[in-house]
């Protein structure tokens, strides 16, 4: 049975708007990865890492302005200019694709990255516009494991498609068709005027990021969730990184297992976020964040454990994975720590949206976008470093979750004080 809020025009454009353009982003990005591999020579792993941070920087640069004006007018408006936006983006992206050139696509890339700097204040701070307090939690939800979704989507199709002999010609179509449908969905989304007073545009990006960033820090609920939001998401991004070197380099496989750890990990998040209304019973709280902290801990150390245990067992493959203990073990080990991670992060998109001021809401997802952006260049650069000195993705898999168990601690705590007071 399909839930209510999925048969609703409060969400379910916003909803389908934003699972494509999680895809289309991935669809491209992946497959521009693929053909730098492929026909960049020896600067196509140069390419590849600057990749990521090609499309992050936006968030760093735009993310004051995309609040402020997320605030300032209607947000169901400014998300049809972001589809609009996009097409022209995709219209740009086959004429790169059909030319392979490659730096022109990265300049694609790095518009996407604008174009989804702008759409994440209008997306997490139109929840509130049009759901009840107690329907916030689960439309988080939805959307979280809508984005995962996408995201595992569209990097499979990117990567496969790519190869193809016409794979220029039908990356270039699909990316395309899917921004028109985006715009044709969006259209659905009802309005979201903005409330309270006229917010001023700031042009200087230095001073108003400082000044969102500083504005944030006020509340302090809303900035533990901040900063609590900004870690998951470093802790997600160094997780991803490592499931080629562990298909690789501990399992001995090939790209399919990547498939597999990818699809495993989507389905966790995707589950956890689903149900975490469930568990809250629709209140917005972070009583269960802690708990999830520390199940990221633990099923990441026994992730690391497990994939050890079935490479020295010899699974290197998808039917080998599906046939031994060892395999079930880490996958049932990377489920366990995805699912908890929806159950960590949902609930704390809530209390941003719900705590902030209507008419600085979008500015405070803003805030959060960019600590956001920080925390990932920050945690892809260490561990980046690491593996260049030779750290191994067991290694770095239990050093993570050895840096998050603090994470767990100060969260518990902070909330005991709360309760306290």
């Amino acid at each position: 049975m399909i839930a209510p809020l999925l048969r609703s025009r409060r969400f379910l454009p916003l909803f389908v708007t934003q699972f494509l353009s999680a895809l289309n982003d991935n669809l491209f990005k992946n497959a521009l990865v693929v053909l730098a591999l492929f026909q960049a020579g020896a600067q196509g792993p140069v390419l590849v890492a600057a990749a990521g941070g090609v499309f992050i920087l936006p968030y760093l640069l735009f993310a004051s302005i995309a609040g402020e004006l997320a605030d300032r007018y209607d947000k169901a408006r400014l998300i049809r200019l972001m589809k609009w936006w996009e097409c022209a983006l995709m219209v740009t992206a086959a004429v790169g694709f059909l030319t392979g050139e490659i730096g022109f696509l990265m300049v694609v890339l790095f518009g996407l990255g604008v174009q989804a700097t702008f759409f994440s204040p209008l997306k997490y701070g139109i929840l509130p516009d049009h759901l009840g307090v107690d329907e916030i939690v689960a439309g988080n939800g939805y959307i979280e494991a809508g984005t995962y979704v996408g995201i595992l989507v569209g990097t499979i199709a990117g990567a496969a498609l790519i190869r193809d002999v016409e794979g220029p010609l039908v990356v270039s179509i699909a990316g395309l068709s899917i921004a028109l449908s985006g715009l044709l969905v969006a259209r659905a989304i009802p309005p979201a005027p903005p409330s309270g007073k006229r917010v001023a545009i700031g042009w200087n990006l230095v001073r108003e990021t400082g000044r969102i960033l500083s504005h944030a820090r006020r509340d302090r609920v809303i900035w533990r969730s901040v900063l609590g939001i900004s870690w998951f998401w470093m802790v997600g991004l160094v997780l991803l990184t490592q499931f080629p070197v562990v298909a690789k380099d501990v399992l001995g496989g090939d790209s399919a297992l990547v498939t597999l750890l990818l699809t495993g990990f989507t389905a966790g998040v995707g589950v956890g976020s689903i149900l975490c209304p469930l568990l809250l019973r629709g209140e917005v709280s972070a009583r269960h964040v802690p708990w999830a902290a520390l199940g990221i801990s633990l099923f990441t150390w026994d992730f690391a454990t497990a994939c050890q245990a079935a490479g020295a067992a010899g699974v290197t493959s998808i039917a080998a994975v599906l046939a031994s203990l060892a395999g079930w073990r880490m996958l049932g080990d990377l489920f366990a720590l995805a699912f908890c991670g929806g159950v960590f992060s949902v609930p704390l998109y809530a209390i941003v949206q719900a705590r902030a001021a209507p008419d600085e809401r979008a500015r405070m997802i803003a805030a959060n976008n960019v600590l956001n952006a920080g925390f990932m260049v920050a945690g892809s650069a260490v561990a980046a470093g690491l593996a260049a000195w030779g750290l191994g993705a067991p290694a770095m898999l239990r050093l993570l979750a050895g840096l998050n168990l603090p994470v767990a601690v100060a969260l518990a705590v902070g909330q005991w004080r709360s309760r306290r007071r």
